[in-house]
């Protein structure tokens, strides 16, 4: 029972900021159409140097590529615009990067016979960079991970919680329908609703 009592203790704790936020991310996901701003789209452009123009002429004529260090080089610097490796679209009139992050994106595209860069920022504002993190999307490895840490926490805190309303039942008569409504109300919901779908 202290035993019981001591892991409830320590994933409740673990769980107490995750859980607040995602219980608030829940409700601004479920009416997103409310708390959701328009989104603020900002456009700068500028003409690549020869060199990068050069390299991006050199590149493939067409598929899915990194891009190459120089143009990567030159719009961290021009645009403050991180491309990492990650993969550009490449066509033989353009080349085209979209970046997605929590919140927003960022698109980036570079006509390849003149050099006229384009990059593009669209931000949603901290209710929709939030919701983003509580489903994952566009999220870094270490906020998956942390997700998976708090999933595993949060079936300690609920198993330990359940041991402990097990053990208190004879004391606490309503514990069992408690128990049967916390898992039949939500059940017969969910059944409900994908009925209707």
């Amino acid at each position: 029972m202290r035993e019981l009592r001591r892991w409830h203790w320590i994933a409740s704790a673990l769980c107490l900021a995750m859980l607040l936020m995602f219980a608030a991310t829940g409700l601004t996901l479920n009416h997103a159409g409310t708390f959701e701003p328009e989104p603020r789209v900002t456009q700068t452009r500028a003409i690549a140097p020869a060199e990068v123009q050069k390299v991006l002429a050199a590149g493939p004529a067409q598929g899915e590529a990194p891009l190459p260090p120089a143009a990567r080089a030159w719009l961290d610097k021009q645009f403050k615009v991180r491309t990492g490796d990650a993969a550009a679209t490449w066509s033989a009139e353009a080349v085209e990067l979209v970046q997605q992050r929590p919140g927003g994106q960022t698109t980036t595209v570079i006509d390849r016979p003149g050099g006229q860069t384009l990059v593009e920022i669209e931000a949603r504002g901290l209710v929709a960079a939030a919701n983003d993190l509580h489903t994952g999307r566009y999220s870094p490895k270490a906020w998956n991970l942390l997700i998976d840490v708090f999933a595993v926490a949060c079936l300690v805190f609920a198993g330990t919680g359940l041991g402990l309303l097990l053990t208190n039942a004879r004391a606490r008569p309503v514990t069992w329908p408690l128990i049967l409504g916390g898992v039949a109300i939500p059940l017969g919901v969910w059944l409900i609703a994908a009925h209707a779908l």
